[in-house]
């Protein structure tokens, strides 16, 4: 077996794909960083499931390549900017009520999906004032929901790609590496719950999860080009009971390892989270497993 000198993700990458892949570099030196990466997916044949490059793995994976030494980039036309923090210091203008009570006494909440610049902002400056995680930097497919009653946000939803290393879902999946390899697309991960402080309506939480994981796949098909078919979270008990997924009848179906991953590896940072999942489908695992049809 030839001796793997570097893992990305799923692909181990052997002595002549780092030999390519610096020769494609010295090829089109002058033509600049995003330029190689598009051609790094089409050689690849790395694409997304809705048909797109994965252009920012291909550029992530060549920053760590020249970060290891193992290739040299061109030059940056722009100066980096990707890690730069954003900054929500301009307060947008949205309803700031104390709504409490319960959820009964309210109509129905209504989920949608956040796409206009105005929307982003406000959901982006709820998270990173009141969500003690703050504003995720969100990469690869992802979806933000916004939820209202009447005129005011009540709560923000992210959702965005599974993670990679979870031994109890790939359990309870029936999971092997290959499959998973194929199929992980088609996870969605809870990565952010908000309902800001000043919303305390009962059984709020609950119903908004419902509300959110009844529309999930359609959102998800209607931006990506294809569904999720089961929902992932994780809940860091220290916190958190995790009581709003148990009543959403979230299953839970373990502990993570308590490790976090760090650039390309994973660090153990010793807080185990609580694993829950959510068939969006009652066949999921046959999805999930092999048949997409």
């Amino acid at each position: 077996m030839k001796p793997i000198l570097f893992h990305y993700r799923s692909r181990e990458l052997h002595a002549d794909d780092i030999a390519f892949i610096k020769a494609l570099t010295e090829r089109h030196f002058l033509r600049g960083r995003s330029y190689i990466s598009r051609e790094l997916c089409k050689s690849w044949n790395w694409m997304q499931p809705n048909g797109k490059l994965k252009e920012y793995a291909a550029r992530d994976l060549l920053l760590r390549l020249e970060e290891q030494g193992l290739v040299s980039l061109p030059p940056r036309i722009r100066p980096k900017n990707n890690l730069k923090p954003k900054v929500f210091d301009q307060m947008p203008l949205f309803v700031k009520r104390t709504l409490e009570g319960a959820i009964t006494e309210y109509e129905t909440p209504t989920v949608q999906v956040v796409r206009d610049h105005q929307e982003r902002y406000l959901w982006g400056y709820l998270l990173h004032h009141y969500h003690y995680l703050g504003c995720p930097r969100l990469v690869g497919e992802h979806i933000r929901h916004i939820v209202h009653i009447g005129n005011q946000v009540v709560a923000c939803l992210g959702w965005a790609s599974a993670a990679w290393k979870v031994k109890d879902r790939d359990r309870f999946i029936g999971w092997d590496e290959s499959t998973k390899r194929i199929h992980l697309h088609l996870i969605a991960s809870n990565v952010r719950f908000l309902i800001p402080p000043w919303v305390m309506i009962k059984h709020l939480a609950s119903k908004v999860l419902s509300l959110a994981l009844r529309r999930l796949s359609h959102d998800w098909k209607s931006v990506y080009g294809h569904p999720v078919y089961l929902a992932e979270t994780f809940v860091d008990t220290a916190r958190f009971q995790g009581t709003c997924y148990q009543a959403a009848n979230w299953i839970r179906v373990g502990k993570t390892q308590g490790n976090a991953k760090r650039g390309n590896r994973y660090q153990y940072h010793g807080q185990p989270k609580e694993l829950y999942l959510y068939p969006l489908e009652r066949n999921f695992r046959r999805f999930l497993a092999h048949d997409q049809g």
